[in-house]
Parts: structure tokens; C-alpha cells; sequence
């Protein structure tokens, strides 16, 4: 993680459908507590104003829209994402280096910049759904691998990875270069839809800079102290 950054390592993920739902689960985890993500279902629902709500309020937010389209609009899109105040936002390096690029570019003359990754491949994906994809040749391990490689010739400051693929990433690609890992489970929580998910110690272990969890956390009982538990399993705390 950026020696700079002395912010929480854990981003919750508001997964809601319904915009006040998810204010009231920030109001339980605090700015102070942790980072949140808003994905496409909360955004869907509550919009750019939501977002710049949760700005206000103090949360570092990473907008996770995944953008993947022509390098004009991708380019023009995070633009207009960046001036919302988030924190962190992400394109699908499957877009390619001119779309990486072109998002890069478009930032580069505004005042604040937020961190910009690519998703490699969906912590949902296993290895036998590649051929499905047209990448029956090569194995998770090397795709990823290659996603990452373009997205750091790109200018981009990061990843979305499994954690699985995070120590190989890690050794690739140096110690700057940003690891966000979702799919973490803490031990004896279900796994649900994520095929290659792991523990917050074991993200930690492999390398991973930053750790999302959404529904072991906003399904708790008492969400802030599943927060802190992830944060003392990782030293946080």
C-alpha cells in the first residue's frame, strides 16, 4: 500500500438497491472506519448525487462502474467521475491500452486525480469458464497476468484481482502498483457467488493492498464490529 495512504486498507461495498438503505449502513460504519465502494446496483439507484453525498460526509468512495467502452467515452466518463470527489475508480482492462490510456489522459488536467485500476478477471470466474470466454489457452494465473501488465504500461495505478492471483502480481509488478482484492470472506462466512475467494489474512499474506467486503460486513448484526474484527485479523486495528 502507498506509504502516503494512511487510510483504512479495508472498502466496504454499499450492495444495496435502495439509496437510504445504504446511508444508514454509512452511518454505522463511519469515514473513520473503513472506506466504502458504491457499485452498479447502488448506483443505478441513487446516481451521482448519492455519491457526492457520501463524499460530503467524509467517505473515501470507490466507484466501482467497471467502465469498457471506446476510448472517447471511457475517457469522457471518467472524467466526469473524477470531478464527483471519489477516491478511487475502476475501467475493464479487457477495454484495452487505448482505453486505458485515453481514461488516463482525460485526468491528467483536473485539480484532484483519484486512483484509477482495471478489473482483470470477475473474483465469480473459475477456470473452466475461460473456454466460454475464448481463452481456452490460457489459464487464469496468465490472463490476469497480462490484464495487469497493459493496465500498469497504461498509466493506471492499479488492479482489481483475486487475491489468488495477488503474490504473483505483487512479484511482477513491484511494490507500487495497487492490488484491490475482492471476494473476501472471513473464515466461516459462506462464500455465495465468489469462486476464488479468501480469508482478510490471507489476502494480506498474499499481497493484496486493499481488501473488499460487502455482505459479511452490511448483513451483520453489528456491521462496525465485523469492520473491526477484519481489522485486527489484518493489524489494522
Amino acid at each position: 500500500m502507498p506509504k502516503s495512504d494512511q487510510g483504512s486498507r479495508l472498502i466496504v461495498a454499499l450492495d444495496f438497491d435502495d439509496p437510504e438503505v445504504a446511508f444508514k449502513m454509512a452511518r454505522q460504519l463511519k469515514p473513520t472506519g473503513c472506506r466504502i465502494k458504491v457499485g452498479l446496483e447502488l448506483y443505478l439507484s441513487g446516481g451521482s448525487e448519492l455519491v457526492r453525498r457520501l463524499v460530503d460526509d467524509g467517505f473515501d468512495v470507490f466507484l466501482d462502474l467497471k467502465f469498457h467502452d471506446i476510448p472517447n467515452t471511457v475517457a469522457r466518463a471518467c472524467a466526469v467521475a473524477a470531478r464527483l470527489g471519489v477516491w478511487m475508480m475502476n475501467v475493464h482492462g479487457l477495454g484495452g491500452k487505448k482505453m486505458m490510456r485515453a481514461a488516463c489522459d482525460a485526468m491528467e488536467a483536473l485539480d484532484r486525480v483519484p486512483l484509477l485500476t482495471a478489473v482483470t478477471m470477475l473474483t465469480s470466474h473459475a477456470e473452466e469458464e475461460l473456454s466460454q470466454l475464448g481463452l481456452k489457452d490460457t489459464g487464469i494465473q496468465q490472463h490476469v497476468g497480462q490484464l495487469a501488465d497493459l493496465a500498469k504500461n497504461s498509466g493506471l495505478d492499479g488492479v482489481v484481482c483475486s487475491a489468488h492471483e495477488a503474490s504473483d502480481l505483487r512479484e511482477r509488478l513491484g511494490p507500487e502498483f495497487l492490488l484491490v482484492t475482492p471476494g473476501i470472506r472471513p473464515a466461516g462466512v459462506p462464500m455465495n457467488d465468489q469462486r476464488r475467494a479468501v480469508t482478510p489474512e490471507e489476502a494480506v499474506e498474499f499481497g493484496a493492498d486493499y481488501l473488499v467486503v460487502g455482505r459479511p460486513v452490511i448483513q451483520s448484526v453489528t456491521p462496525m464490529s465485523t469492520v473491526r474484527d477484519i481489522q485486527r485479523a489484518i493489524g489494522e486495528y
